[in-house]
């Protein structure tokens, strides 16, 4: 994409074999380190991101603290916190410059769908964090929708996985929910025919992310994706889609 507008990437993985790693189903990635990262997006114009535990990494923030000293203040993280996590140790991850809680509904390894709601509620209410959910939007029935969609500030991941979740996610942007447009790889829909559904609902509502390194998705994240993006977008929309929604959602302001 060539563009005048910085990239946020709404969603990167750092994978350092310096910290320790938890199977998942068996599961284990390659090192992926911020070296590794910072060669892969030359060329894009990404200029802060979001850095996001993944299922693998259990309730460790070593590495995403290690990452965010070296890639700078435009770049936060988002991690995984068991329930009984200290308001104190919150407060310290928040000025270490993490600023979102994930519950990977879809793999595991973070709290609950049950303590989704108490979680969500208590790091916003205490240093303002969105929650983020990796789920099938799919699975998203009437009881977790209007769960979903009475917390204070949400994003979902991957356009909600499938095109037969699109209608739950739609009712969900509608109530202020984000939508991240990445993984291309891993998902099972037509991304511009989502992108365009998103849009037209909510312009504010959609972000872009590389997904890298784009663990167990079916193909990586090609710099070709964020091409269909923009194209699925007309030229008024493109900043605010590839950095103002989520530079504000992330940092609080709009430019870099």
């Amino acid at each position: 994409m060539n563009s005048p507008t910085p990239v946020f990437d709404a969603h990167l993985h750092i994978i350092d074999p310096k910290h320790p790693l938890v199977e998942n189903n068996g599961y284990l990635p390659d090192p992926f380190t911020v070296e590794d990262y910072l060669m892969h997006i030359g060329g894009l114009g990404i200029a802060g991101g979001a850095v996001v535990s993944g299922s693998f990494q259990g309730f460790d923030q070593c590495f995403l603290v290690d990452a965010l000293s070296t890639l700078g203040p435009d770049f936060v993280g988002v991690t995984q916190l068991p329930p009984d996590t200290s308001d104190d140790r919150i407060l310290e991850l928040d000025r270490d410059g993490v600023k979102a809680l994930r519950f990977n509904i879809a793999r595991g390894g973070s709290a609950t769908v049950d303590e989704l709601d108490h979680m969500a509620r208590r790091v916003h209410d205490l240093a303002g964090w969105h929650s983020e959910l990796y789920l099938d939007a799919r699975s998203i029935d009437a009881d977790l929708g209007d769960r979903i969609a009475s917390l204070p500030a949400v994003s979902i991941d991957h356009l909600g996985m499938h095109s037969d979740g699109l209608p739950a996610l739609l009712r969900l942007v509608e109530h202020g929910v984000k939508v991240k447009a990445t993984g291309f790889g891993r998902v099972e829909l037509d991304p511009v025919a989502a992108i365009r559904a998103i849009m037209d609902v909510d312009p504010s509502a959609l972000m872009v992310g590389t997904d890298l390194p784009s663990t167990r998705a079916q193909r990586p994240f090609e710099n070709a994706d964020f091409d269909v993006i923009a194209e699925a977008l007309s030229p008024e929309e493109i900043s605010a889609v590839f950095w103002d929604n989520a530079a504000g959602f992330y940092l609080g302001r709009a430019r870099g």
